[in-house]
């Protein structure tokens, strides 16, 4: 399991411009089932996206297709994770 935390190294009005194709890079990743979760940080600074991927390779190839990498809105900072504990109702699905 990774996270993928994003920082953004552009102005709002930036990143705003390319936000809609970042949703729609993010549907194609849920569709996918390789994102589990994501959403923007509080302030708004940047992002984070929960991945599940066999290994950081894997995820590299992912995250070099989000438009917000492509066009350099964001830098991003991969974290992988053994869950040892979480919430059946939400993550047992995604573990298996």
């Amino acid at each position: 399991m990774f996270i993928a935390i994003l920082k953004y190294k552009k102005p709002l009005s930036e990143v705003d411009r390319f936000l809609q194709a970042h949703r729609e890079y993010l549907a194609e990743h849920y569709a996918a089932g390789d994102f589990i979760a994501s959403g923007p940080q509080t302030p708004r600074v940047g992002g984070v996206i929960m991945i599940k991927a066999e290994n950081r390779t894997g995820v590299e190839a992912i995250i070099a297709q989000d438009p917000f990498n492509i066009n350099g809105i964001a830098d991003y900072q991969i974290v992988e994770f053994t869950p040892t504990m979480f919430c059946d109702a939400v993550l047992s699905n995604f573990l298996l």
